[in-house]
């Protein structure tokens, strides 16, 4: 059975973040209650809407797949719960910064991404996994997280940070500003 939406918003071939970039503004266009239907190609938008959501209020009601699209569905939260809890990781550290530090560098992003190219000694943990398996970070460590542009990073860092983890730094401007060395695991 098809789900109602009001308004659909096609984000497909848009890479993150693109497509939380395109939901957020076509959000910010619907009243409380509506749902907003977002068609995605890019195998990480699951993780990242539903993470998107939960942080800034709305209701991420679930996603279907049709060979290679996705097609997200989102409820509008209340604007004045939404607006407050939209914001950014206050604790951020330069690509460069990271460098020789001691700690654990938390690569969130898709495990394709992470093979083709990670920070050497970067544990994957792509953001749809990041809850289930946070308990294998060590809590008294500081943790790196790292995306592709920052804003995976974003969403993870305050998740880790809202589950008791104090030394979490979000790193900027992510891979596409890596100059440093790669690993790969293919």
């Amino acid at each position: 059975m098809p789900i109602k939406a009001d308004v659909q918003l096609d984000a497909k071939g848009l890479a993150c973040p693109m497509p939380i970039v395109r939901t957020k503004k076509a959000m910010n266009e619907l009243t409380e209650g509506q749902v907003l239907e977002v068609l995605a190609t890019d195998k990480g938008s699951k993780a990242d809407l539903a993470a998107w959501s939960k942080t800034v209020g709305h209701q991420y009601i679930g996603t279907t797949a049709d060979g290679n699209v996705l097609t997200h569905y989102i409820r509008k939260g209340n604007p004045e719960t939404t607006e407050v809890a939209e914001k950014t990781f206050a604790q951020t550290i330069s690509n460069e910064d990271i460098v020789g530090k001691s700690g654990i560098v938390l690569d969130v992003r898709e495990a394709a991404e992470y093979a083709f190219g990670h920070v050497p000694g970067a544990i994957s943990m792509p953001m749809g996994e990041l809850e289930a398996r946070m308990k294998e970070l060590d809590i008294d460590q500081e943790i790196y997280v790292i995306c592709r542009t920052g804003t995976r990073s974003d969403m993870a860092a305050q998740t880790l940070s809202n589950a008791g983890y104090t030394k979490v730094y979000n790193v900027l401007p992510g891979m596409t500003g890596w100059t440093g060395e790669l690993e790969t695991s293919i």
